[in-house]
């Protein structure tokens, strides 16, 4: 990170909090020009550093009232390629993310459901009818928190 300046980790911190923020009000907030702050915010992502912005929809208030994160285990991994679970399980549409992972499963899932019974429906149909699928662990979210990226909260 010795690349980025005080600047560059601030409008960082303010992007990560809301991404939707014009370059002109960032700059007011750390003490640039609209034209500065967006030459650094362009600079940024053309070296990746933002690699996109992204919308969060408030799942529960479309009707998504459960997240269960599951653990997946695939039986037969020679005959299956993970390419082939990857690609499969990405077109469920109530699979949010897909985490390829090492440890006791192959691949950690986030899924949501209307409720237990949506998810049950989801689990039977969908997910443990896919190619290779062995033991699955499902965890069930209780809450949920934000927690600040690795550059924190605190002001630059």
């Amino acid at each position: 990170m010795s690349d980025f300046d005080d600047i560059d980790l601030a409008l960082l911190r303010l992007l990560s909090e809301d991404a939707t923020r014009s370059a002109g009000a960032l700059g007011r907030d750390v003490g640039l020009s609209q034209p500065a702050a967006w030459r650094r915010i362009k600079r940024l992502t053309d070296l990746g550093v933002i690699a996109g912005r992204r919308l969060d929809l408030d799942r529960e208030a479309l009707g998504f009232g459960v997240t269960v994160f599951l653990g997946v285990k695939l039986a037969t991994k020679g005959r299956v390629s993970l390419e082939d679970f990857e690609r499969a399980v990405s077109a469920i549409p109530e699979v949010q993310t897909v985490e390829h992972v090492l440890g006791l499963y192959d691949y950690r899932l986030r899924v949501v459901a209307r409720d237990i019974s949506d998810f049950e429906r989801v689990l039977r149909r969908r997910i443990m009818t896919l190619p290779g699928v062995g033991d699955v662990e499902a965890n069930v979210l209780l809450s949920e928190e934000r927690r600040p990226g690795p550059l924190g909260t605190a002001e630059a």
